[in-house]
């Protein structure tokens, strides 16, 4: 158990997971994924934290930045620990060399990962989507993300989320809040 979370293997429980993240999770060894059902209404990370005595250090979000150049819209996720945000302004607006990058709107993040806002998590993102991963998150045992959808947490092994697909690890990527 982590926390107050009662784990199982996440293709064990589907119903607990958003389609696209079944699918990656049969594709790409998912074995060591496990995942909690949770209330929805605490999904998001401070009201689950201390729902579910998850610490915020093995915590992490997953935000969905882009920016345009030469008209063509470039898209990254960033999984960052929640004690810190992505430094959006510097790192990911350079990885992806646009002159201004935000979070990309909740309809078109929803639309493009077939996944429920407040649950996105780099697990079966679009393969043409780089997952920029803080390096702090590499050697964490178990990290606690979302799963695609609001009632349940992933637990990954911060190697194996290093190790998805399109996944890059980045140094300084999440910024103290």
């Amino acid at each position: 158990m982590i926390g107050t979370l009662e784990t199982v293997p996440a293709l064990s429980r589907p119903d607990l997971l958003a389609q696209p993240v079944i699918e990656a999770l049969e594709t790409h060894r998912g074995e060591d994924v496990l995942v909690a059902q949770i209330d929805p209404d605490l999904a998001d990370t401070a009201a689950f934290c201390e729902r579910y005595r998850v610490p915020l250090e093995i915590s992490a979000n997953c935000v969905v930045i882009a920016g345009k150049r030469e008209g063509t819209l470039r898209v990254a996720a960033c999984v960052v620990l929640a004690t810190t945000r992505a430094d959006v302004n510097n790192v990911v607006r350079k990885r992806l060399n646009v002159r201004k990058a935000s979070f990309l709107a909740m309809e078109e993040a929803v639309e493009a990962t077939g996944m429920e806002y407040g649950g996105i998590t780099p697990i079966g993102l679009p393969g043409d989507w780089p997952v920029l991963v803080d390096a702090a998150l590499v050697d964490i045992p178990y990290v606690i993300v979302g799963s695609g959808v609001r009632r349940s947490k992933i637990a990954i092994p911060g190697k194996a989320l290093a190790a998805l697909p399109s996944a890059e690890v980045v140094d300084g990527l999440g910024r103290p809040v």
